[in-house]
């Protein structure tokens, strides 16, 4: 008893030395075994949104989706003074504060505690460790790039050079501007965003979704300009003046970060966000935050950690991209400095990463440098993060540099390019941004795989997802493609015969589509007179047909077999009235009749089915004088068919007759 007495104490003196440094603590549980939820009934604790997102990309629901045990939590909050701050289902854990040593010491003896981690400094003398974005908030000055663009759907002025690096503007000219997408923003607080005018349609059209505060634990989010800075980039619409790369999504938005400390609970609070993210639904993670240094050195995360698998924001933005959301990151702004690498999450294997480049494509000094440690691309890809347009706090526009604003200009770009294949998981998005970029052959360790070019994304995905058929029936070929278009497209179908070395253009038909959605096409395309053997065709696709932007994807192939091809022409009429076949229908065998008087040496005689395969061959020397042949028909299958001559190789006459 007096072992177990000092043991006691001893753990109470640990945790009061404990409470000299965090008043937060993150409570990990063993299980989750005691619940009142089950997997098969998601609805309970998932949103309608975020159950059909799994369903519709085959993502299973486990037990990371359940709610942490609420028994488990009751029993940590009744050991003492200990308040509730938040909790985290992908981790199975809750954060708690306490200044009470003997509530932690309880809390660390139940069996389904795991461990408690403490996660935020106690304020020394009321110093705080600075705003990190300070190096990268907006000026006050304003843009001077305004231009009229008629052509657009958008007259963009001020953000038309970051929208256009990417050819962003294609996807919105195509109908693609955020409608039905939702996009969650974890950052610092999003100051006067009820108020700013750029948000004016915003707010008439209700396409803020919700906010949440995960450092007050409030719905209050304005505490700081950043986010503000990078909702604007995406969702700011006034034209004429400023507008975002994706205006008409739904917007939740989520303050993770505490800007004025750097503590390793922001990594948790991020944890938190993505999971509010996922379960309300929403289809896209935008987060300009980044962790390498803290206020308390201990928890500084080394290169080492930069793997994708060690820090908890890398592991939970992962588990974000799991759960089927298209997560996207900032990079970092430390490319000019001693440590010169990416932050975390930045290193998270299934993100999208975004480095800084100014409107001209040249990248950022202070954009931070890739690999991650255990050698994957990172940044991924590169956006305008230098010279920015941005709106003020004022609602005025501004100009602000940083990779965190490089990352929102490419998230809504993506959502948008999203919203056009929505077939396609997160995955395949990010892979195909990054196969659009203009590096992608050569990426480098601060491009990465360089600038996307969204109009290059949607036609490697139409060339992905379209389908096409050939089936060849006599002489006639008959094509059948499906693919995603709209109206202002079209569809050049390119035909290579036995023995061309290259395709030709035989017909151009203009795309049906009136939004951009899938349409079905099909083609008769008829063979010349004595061509035999493989017919190769390709579908190519013009998606923008403007002199100044053209440009085509061949987006499928296929080809038929022509076996036996036997048009007539003009000069074979004649041919026609000197043979005929009785009876016609048939049931059983047929007798092919020659009125031509002249006897005819080296004719073939071949019955063919409509798709040209060739049933019976017979050779026939014909006498002069009126001749009739008896060939075999009774073992052929009901349908039509066709009796074809030759005449020294050459097509006599057709006819065509049927088995009943």
């Amino acid at each position: 008893m007096q072992k177990q007495l000092l043991l006691f104490c001893l753990l109470l003196l640990s945790i009061a030395e404990v409470k000299s440094q965090f008043t937060k603590n993150v409570v990990f549980f063993t299980d989750k075994k005691p619940t009142a939820f089950s997997l098969s009934n998601p609805s309970a604790y998932l949103s309608a949104r975020a159950v059909a997102r799994r369903t519709k990309y085959n993502i299973s629901i486990d037990s990371t989706d359940l709610p942490v045990v609420q028994q488990y939590i009751d029993s940590v909050l009744k050991t003492g003074t200990v308040t509730l701050l938040g909790r985290s289902r992908w981790l199975n854990a809750i954060i708690i504060q306490t200044s009470d040593a003997a509530a932690l010491a309880k809390i660390n003896a139940f069996p389904f505690v795991k461990q408690t981690t403490g996660v935020a400094l106690r304020q020394v003398n009321g110093k705080l460790s600075g705003d990190k974005f300070l190096p990268v908030l907006p000026s006050p000055a304003v843009v001077n790039r305004i231009q009229q663009i008629k052509a657009d759907t958008f007259n963009y002025s001020a953000s038309a050079s970051q929208i256009k690096i990417h050819k962003g503007e294609f996807l919105h000219n195509i109908g693609a501007r955020g409608q039905g997408m939702q996009i969650a923003f974890l950052d610092a607080g999003f100051t006067s965003y009820p108020t700013n005018q750029f948000f004016d349609s915003t707010r008439a059209r209700k396409q803020f979704l919700g906010t949440w505060d995960f450092v007050q634990n409030d719905s209050m989010v304005e505490d700081h300009s950043h986010g503000l800075a990078c909702l604007s980039i995406v969702a700011a619409y006034k034209p004429g003046t400023f507008v975002g790369s994706c205006p008409e999504a739904g917007y939740y938005l989520l303050r993770t970060e505490d800007a004025p400390t750097e503590q390793i609970i922001e990594e948790y609070n991020w944890a938190m966000g993505a999971e509010y993210a996922d379960s309300s639904g929403a289809d896209v993670i935008s987060s300009s935050l980044g962790y390498t240094t803290f206020d308390n050195s201990s928890f500084n995360h080394t290169y080492a950690d930069l793997d994708g698998n060690t820090t908890v924001a890398a592991r939970m933005a992962d588990m974000a991209a799991k759960k089927g959301i298209l997560v996207l990151i900032s990079a970092g702004n430390d490319g000019d400095k001693t440590w010169h690498y990416i932050n975390t999450p930045a290193d998270a294997d299934s993100v999208l990463t975004v480095g800084a480049v100014d409107v001209n494509g040249v990248i950022a000094a202070f954009s931070s440098f890739g690999p991650s440690s255990d050698g994957q691309v990172k940044p991924d890809v590169v956006s305008v993060g230098s010279g920015t347009t941005i709106s003020t706090t004022s609602g005025t526009l501004g100009s602000g540099s940083g990779t965190s604003f490089s990352c929102p200009n490419l998230a809504g770009l993506a959502t948008c390019l999203w919203q056009l294949f929505p077939e396609v998981n997160n995955m395949k998005i990010i892979s195909t941004i990054q196969r659009s970029s203009d590096k992608y052959s050569t990426p480098q360790v601060q491009y990465g795989y360089g600038l996307p070019n969204m109009k290059k994304a949607v036609g490697f995905l139409l060339t992905d997802l379209a389908t096409v058929n050939a089936v060849a029936a006599n002489c006639t070929v008959t094509l059948s493609w499906s693919s995603k278009d709209i109206k202002t497209m079209l569809y050049s179908v390119e035909r290579k015969l036995p023995g061309e070395t290259s395709f030709s253009k035989i017909k151009t038909i203009a795309a049906n589509g009136t939004t951009f959605s899938t349409q079905q096409y099909n083609l008769n395309d008829t063979i010349a007179a004595g061509i035999s053997g493989t017919v190769n065709y390709r579908i190519v696709q013009v998606i923008d047909t403007s002199a100044a932007g053209y440009d085509e994807y061949i987006i499928q192939s296929a080809s038929a077999t022509i076996s036996t091809c036997f048009p007539l022409s003009t000069s074979d009429n004649q041919n026609q009235k000197l043979i005929s076949i009785y009876p016609n229908p048939t049931q059983s065998d047929i007798v092919l009749k020659f009125t031509d008087t002249n006897s005819i040496r080296d004719l073939q005689i071949n019955i063919v089915s409509m798709t040209g395969q060739v049933l019976l061959q017979k050779n026939y020397d014909k006498p002069a004088g009126i001749s009739s042949v008896l060939l075999p028909a009774k073992s052929l299958q009901r349908g039509t068919y066709n009796l074809v001559v030759y005449k020294k190789g050459k097509l006599y006459a057709v006819k065509e007759f049927i088995r009943q």
